[in-house]
């Protein structure tokens, strides 16, 4: 009876000094699969602008789907929030290189700060831009965005919510 006492009692603590420990591997695996699929988004902007001319018409646009995916499981950490959004609008401090045309990938993890990801332009030449405002993306699974490159003053690829 002593030795099954003392195993629990050590398979606690064990568990209990391993805990802060999994938590960051969680943290980590998620900011890690997050930037990935910022990289997924760089590229079909990238392969969009590369592959098309832009036009004024929307409707006429050149365009493409992706379908981001947030990070779940257990070896994901509980995402609050996730969003795309120009780094100008949001409360986030994003890094000093950004330029005019980025978007970032904003989340937040469940009672941690707010962070984000910068989505860079195809090129120089090339903006992004987000039709409507922020685009809200499904923490708990996938979300389908369309891009399209329209001619706003200049080749722009277009980032919209599909339902």
């Amino acid at each position: 009876m002593i030795r099954v006492v003392l195993t629990v009692l050590l398979a606690v603590a064990l568990l209990a000094v391993s805990m802060p420990t999994l938590e960051d591997a969680r943290t980590d695996t998620t900011a890690e699969r997050l930037g990935t699929e910022t990289d997924r988004l760089e590229r079909a902007a990238g392969g969009l602008a590369a592959d098309s001319v832009a036009v004024g018409d929307p409707d006429l646009a050149a365009r493409t789907s992706l379908v981001v995916s947030a990070p779940t499981g257990f070896a994901a950490a509980p995402i609050d929030r996730l969003a795309l959004a120009n780094p100008s609008r949001t409360e986030v401090a994003a890094a000093d290189r950004l330029s005019e045309g980025t978007v970032v990938l904003v989340y937040r993890l469940r009672h941690g700060p707010i962070r984000s990801v910068p989505v860079a332009p195809p090129t120089d030449a090339v903006g992004i831009s987000l039709e409507n405002g922020p685009i809200e993306l499904d923490s708990g699974g996938a979300t389908g965005l369309e891009l399209r490159l329209v001619d706003e003053g200049g080749p722009t690829v277009r980032i919209v919510r599909v339902a």
